[in-house]
């Protein structure tokens, strides 16, 4: 199946184009590739990302989803209003196992959706609080925590330019916390990660903000998969309405790579070189 999926990159020399995903990939790692997507909610990474989360599985990457929100804001009818956290929860195990993820790579962190603010950072809390990792919460406590148990080379996100909050939190408190991932604070959490991993984006609902510069060409198999995935959301009473924008789309998704480097002052050095 993997040689029938074709990826495009833009480059400064123009648009590549290849079967084979270490030419797309920079520092491709064969069987050591380890990716962890993220999702501010249950369903973000399969409407996003559902065929790029397939082809990792197809080349033999060792692939995992953390599930940032409980779903509790994502009921239709009032009846579901106390059940829906628990529907969501099934409809996500569904999903995944459709999209073939082994249920051991699949993380629920279980904060509170739409009231992810109150959620950022860390803070020490209530053993056995739901959110409680290590005696602390907060999402940079648990996304810490997740990057070192998968220890990814490639993450995938939503794009901060989404008009949805809970994206915009996530995004931001991802990309802090793997600064804390690399570096030795918070022991508790797990042995640092040795890099920084590379970091994509991924469109949800909302245009990049800038061009991405990846294409990736998936199976018409993949795309079946990825709409009976999408349908798993049943409680979603919309949901109709997103297979039938994914399935005109075709076995197509893009990706922006970001330029995620942490700060060193030497590469502003030959900018101002010359100067008397």
């Amino acid at each position: 199946m993997a040689d029938c999926i074709r990826f495009l990159r833009r480059t400064d020399s123009g648009v590549l184009a290849t079967s084979k995903i270490a030419e797309l990939f920079s520092d491709w790692r064969g069987a050591d590739e380890r990716w962890m997507f993220v999702s501010p909610h249950d369903d973000d990474v399969v409407i996003g990302a559902g065929l790029t989360f397939q082809v990792g599985l197809a080349v033999g990457a060792s692939v995992n989803a953390v599930v940032v929100t409980d779903g509790r804001m994502g009921y239709c009818r009032f009846e579901q209003r106390r059940s829906i956290v628990k529907i969501r929860r099934e409809e996500t195990e569904k999903a995944y196992e459709i999209l073939g993820l082994p249920v051991e790579n699949l993380r629920f962190l279980e904060c509170p959706d739409c009231n992810l603010n109150a959620y950022r950072g860390r803070h020490f809390t209530t053993i056995g609080a739901p959110t409680e990792i290590e005696g602390a919460g907060g999402m940079q406590n648990a996304l810490t925590h997740a990057l070192r148990q998968v220890r990814p080379n490639r993450v995938f996100l939503p794009t901060h330019a989404d008009l949805h909050p809970d994206h915009q939190i996530v995004h931001e408190e991802t990309l802090i916390s793997l600064f804390h991932a690399q570096g030795n604070i918070w022991p508790e959490l797990g042995d640092p990660i040795a890099e920084v991993p590379k970091v994509y984006e991924f469109a949800c609902y909302c245009d990049f903000p800038e061009p991405p510069q990846i294409r990736v060409e998936a199976t018409p198999m993949m795309l079946e998969s990825k709409l009976d995935a999408i349908r798993a959301f049943a409680s979603q009473e919309q949901i109709e309405a997103v297979v039938a924008i994914q399935r005109e789309a075709g076995a197509i998704e893009y990706l922006r790579e970001l330029g995620f480097h942490f700060y060193n002052p030497a590469q502003y050095h030959a900018m101002f070189a010359g100067a008397s």
